[in-house]
């Protein structure tokens, strides 16, 4: 594409389901599409956890953005994180490899997404990830793998206990199925695997300060998933507050004042989101509000205060209470591309944007579900027959789906899991059992992790 085409430039920031859709529905268009993100891969973020215990690759949910966008030939992709965004200017600013790239546009669409929120307390996460990129999924791969090794050849039976107790935090749908997983994990695929430790003794926790699990998705339904988790070995505590994480474990409190501390070196982080903070930074310009997780209150047709230009999609508005779920990106990201390619054609603007509740599912493990669509609330069996429809269909390109397919096939038909290879990944992992001790894990390296980190 050349940029003296005197065709309109559309820019779109962020390559996972609002910039994607976004961009397929521009794809043919007499326009000129440059899509920037710090990726070269579209995430399904909801089959993250599965990357993480070890059913699914990293590829089978993270297609290359390249391949999925080859026959759109308007469309032009730049890696390269977002450095500034100059709505007066109408540029936007990326970086590579220490290249500068300066991008102009007609129209902005923004579908950068969120973040995992700690809630002002960012150094927890050195010692529970959240669960918001392929990274963190690899991650905790292998600090949950690597907890039963380490178990298996430590002689303490205090460290043998933080070992084996695994703690999620959040009680929604992510944290839900972590949970879920991580206890079929243990009960199942690898209980017959080690000599000197049974991992029918582990231990997981799922923590909420809510007093229900899954409130999103009402009582009914937040009772069959706890009921559900618990017979499974879960243990569920709600209305508990983390209010500190080290190597070793987390400190609680609990609404009834008391507090506890859970000896656990792995610890999973699945509770808030916070938006990218380039929706601050245009906000900030235009002198639009931003709420306290970083997300914009858009015009009721998804763009920037005083901008008609810029359009804002998926967790990063605020918008009519609507949630910040994939079904939100994508209708959003469609309807940004009809309204630019309206006003090319001089049509009449469309009615304000209204998002379309396509129901909320959440699977606790093989065979059991939870699923609310419409006014119909359904779990079992049943349900995760249905989970597993949706997002398989909802997953992007053929190929990733049969590959998903088959591995799901794997896992569920039997109880083996193919993608449990940690790589360096279990290296990076065991920072946070450092802890144990300087005898924990001798050949561990002390140094360098962060500088190997960014290396790679």
């Amino acid at each position: 594409m050349s940029a003296n085409s005197g065709k309109h430039r559309v820019v779109i920031i962020g390559s996972g389901f609002g910039g994607l859709f976004s961009a397929k529905a521009l794809s043919g268009k007499d326009v000129e599409v440059t899509l920037v993100s710090r990726t070269g891969h579209h995430l399904f973020q909801p089959l993250l956890y599965q990357v993480a215990t070890g059913i699914l690759s990293e590829g089978d949910i993270a297609p290359a953005t390249r391949d999925i966008l080859a026959r759109d030939k308007n469309v032009r992709t730049i890696l390269g994180d977002v450095e500034d965004i100059d709505i007066e200017a109408r540029t936007v600013t990326s970086r590579s490899l220490g290249q500068q790239t300066v991008t102009p546009y007609d129209s902005l669409i923004i579908a950068a997404g969120a973040g995992q929120s700690y809630f002002g307390n960012d150094h927890f996460a050195r010692y529970a990830p959240g669960m918001k990129d392929i990274d963190n999924a690899l991650e905790l791969r292998g600090r949950i793998f690597g907890a039963f090794e380490l178990a298996e050849t430590t002689t303490d039976p205090q460290d043998r206990e933080r070992l084996l107790t695994f703690v999620v935090v959040g009680a929604g749908p992510t944290g839900v199925e972590m949970a879920g997983q991580i206890a079929e994990l243990s009960h199942k695929t690898l209980a017959h695997e080690f000599r000197h430790i049974n991992p029918r003794d582990a231990r997981v926790v799922l923590l909420d300060g809510a007093d229900q699990v899954l409130p999103t998705f009402g009582d009914h339904l937040g009772g069959k998933a706890r009921a559900s988790l618990e017979k499974r070995g879960v243990e569920v505590q709600l209305g508990a507050m983390v209010t500190d994480v080290d190597g070793t474990g987390l400190d609680v409190k609990y609404k009834d004042g008391s507090t506890r501390r859970i000896e656990a070196v792995t610890k999973v982080w699945a509770a808030g989101v916070a938006a990218s903070g380039l929706g601050t930074m245009v906000a900030d310009q235009a002198g639009a509000e931003t709420d306290r997780a970083g997300r914009v209150l858009v015009e009721d047709n998804l763009t920037l205060k005083g901008h008609p230009e810029v359009f804002l999609l998926g967790d990063m508005i605020n918008l009519k209470g609507y949630p910040g779920v994939a079904q939100l990106a994508i209708q959003g990201g469609r309807y940004a591309a009809r309204e630019i390619l309206g006003r090319l054609e001089g049509k009449e603007p469309q009615a304000p944007f209204v998002y379309k509740d396509k129901g909320s599912m959440a699977t606790i493990s093989k065979y059991s579900a939870v699923a609310s669509i419409g006014k119909i609330s359904f779990s079992g069996f049943v349900a995760w027959l249905a989970w597993l429809a949706v997002h398989l269909m909802a997953m992007v390109g053929f190929k990733n789906r049969i590959s998903t397919l088959l591995n799901w096939m794997i896992t569920f038909l039997g109880n083996n899991r193919n993608e449990r290879v940690t790589t360096m990944q279990q290296v990076f992992a065991r920072r946070a059992m450092e802890d144990l001790g300087p005898d924990a894990y001798p050949e561990l390296p002390r140094r360098g992790h962060e500088e190997q980190r960014d290396a790679t």
